[in-house]
């Protein structure tokens, strides 16, 4: 696949886990390639990343490079997917500390927080109920931050599916599920600009 162009619009993806590639960043990095197969940039945060953050701080009166690079990309983007496995119900910490961070840009004036940015969710959990619960408080946290979670998100049951190195699952139908969460995002995404430039232009 060639490369978008540098003025593409860009998608960013968030999440994974601590301690190496897990089901999440795999589920996450092909929902990617499908928003990138739309002719989008994308830039992903995985659980290395999100370890470098440190404990967000609302009353902290600087930021690490690190937290400063993630509150830009996310400034640039023109949609989102977050992807978090299932932590006793819900989100993980790691994933929380993230987006906690988004409220930097609370006083943005072309946008603050997501504002009316499309964001696709992914959610995996060892069984079915935790992958619903997790959807469920993403939707929340998302709706919060005045983003707009695209109509289909993709649960998965990790004791189901598992992820391999070459960017695929053993269930073909997960792959499709989660090709669709990319694709929504970035069919979304330019209505979402035009909003964006009626409002400031």
């Amino acid at each position: 696949m060639a490369d978008a162009p540098a003025d593409a619009p860009l998608v960013v993806g968030i999440g994974g886990t601590i301690g190496g590639i897990s089901s999440t960043e795999r589920a996450l990095r092909i929902a990617l390639d499908a928003a990138g197969r739309e002719g989008f940039r994308t830039r992903m945060f995985g659980g290395a990343d999100m370890a470098r953050l440190p404990l967000y701080d609302p009353r902290a009166t600087t930021r690490t490079p690190d937290e400063i690079e993630f509150v830009e990309t996310i400034r640039q983007a023109s949609a989102l997917i977050i992807a978090s496995p299932g932590y006793h119900g819900s989100i993980s910490g790691v994933v929380k500390n993230a987006l906690d961070l988004l409220e930097e840009t609370a006083r943005d004036a072309d946008r603050p927080y997501l504002a009316d940015m499309p964001v696709g969710l992914i959610a995996t959990a060892y069984g079915w109920q935790a992958t619903g619960s997790t959807i469920a408080a993403l939707r929340s946290i998302v709706h919060a931050l005045r983003g707009w979670p695209t109509p289909f998100a993709a649960a998965i049951n990790s004791q189901l599916t598992k992820f391999d190195e070459e960017g695929g699952a053993s269930e073909p139908a997960v792959v499709e599920q989660l090709c669709m969460v990319g694709r929504q995002v970035a069919r979304f995404a330019p209505l979402s600009m035009q909003m964006s430039l009626r409002t400031n232009g």
